[in-house]
């Protein structure tokens, strides 16, 4: 294979992105990736970004701490993808004191095993006494879409209303709880993104690196 297809082949495996996925699952930093490696922290977050390309002998090394195949990296992952979910079979879990839960959750994650995005159906019931749902922060984003009933959210000790129909795009960063606002249940589908599933991307120019 000649140099040029050589790198054309390195670039379209998206390399970068299957690196950092895999290292953010081992919660590894690049300083400690690099010391198992024997590469520099600067060259992986280059190679991260794909600003650089890395030999073969590179990416053996990295593939070799996380225990993968050179496959893996370049496996083009364009295989169809078909999964479904029967409501019947939807675990629907009450959350809360078990006299009176606060809210019920269905998820959907058991579609999307990959993980980095993680989509709930949220019934909130009604109720004065109910505590309000608070979501744990995480880097990344949250769509909510209200399916029935009005919910209110508290952002920063700010109350915003979001009836039937309505979308919020909000940081999971953010101090944030949902609640019922009317005398009815209301239901909203939630989808959480991981940051570094969130994020896009600039194409990058592509330099081979030694």
């Amino acid at each position: 294979m000649d140099p040029g297809s050589a790198e054309t082949l390195l670039s379209h495996a998206r390399l970068g992105q299957r690196i950092k996925r895999l290292r953010l699952k081992r919660s590894m930093g690049l300083v400690e990736l690099g010391k198992a490696t024997g590469l520099s922290a600067s060259f992986l977050s280059q190679l991260e970004t794909g600003r650089v390309v890395p030999t073969l002998r590179n990416l053996a090394r990295i593939a070799l701490v996380f225990n993968k195949d050179l496959s893996h990296f370049f496996d083009s992952g364009e295989q169809s993808v078909f999964r479904m979910q029967r409501r019947r079979d939807r675990v629907r879990l009450p959350m809360g004191p078990a006299a009176g839960p606060d809210y019920i959750a269905e998820s959907f994650g058991i579609l999307i095993p990959e993980g980095g995005l993680r989509p709930c159906m949220a019934e909130f019931l009604p109720g004065e006494q109910r505590t309000a749902f608070n979501p744990e922060r995480y880097p990344g984003v949250e769509m909510v879409y209200v399916l029935t009933g009005t919910i209110e959210l508290q952002r920063k000790g700010e109350a915003h209303m979001l009836e039937t129909g309505d979308v919020c795009y909000i940081s999971g960063e953010t101090q944030r709880t949902y609640r019922c606002a009317g005398e009815q249940a209301a239901q909203a589908l939630i989808i959480s993104f991981d940051r570094d599933t969130a994020e896009l991307r600039r194409p990058a120019r592509r330099v081979p690196a030694a």
